[in-house]
């Protein structure tokens, strides 16, 4: 999703392995979503509604 409809605006996509269950979601620097500080895994489309957010406030 994040892909498709950034696919335009992203230039870079890094993945980092870790352990622990740890995801969290970061733009330019910016931590828009993090299950380390939720306790639970990201809703269905709170990511990509993060990152929107994220870009029309830029």
């Amino acid at each position: 999703m994040l892909l498709e409809e950034f696919d335009k605006r992203i230039t870079e996509l890094v993945i980092v392995p870790s352990s622990g269950g740890v995801f969290e979601v970061e733009v330019d620097g910016t931590l828009v979503y993090s299950k380390k500080s939720t306790g639970r895994h990201a809703e269905y489309d709170e990511v990509l509604q993060s990152v929107r957010e994220l870009v029309a406030a830029s």
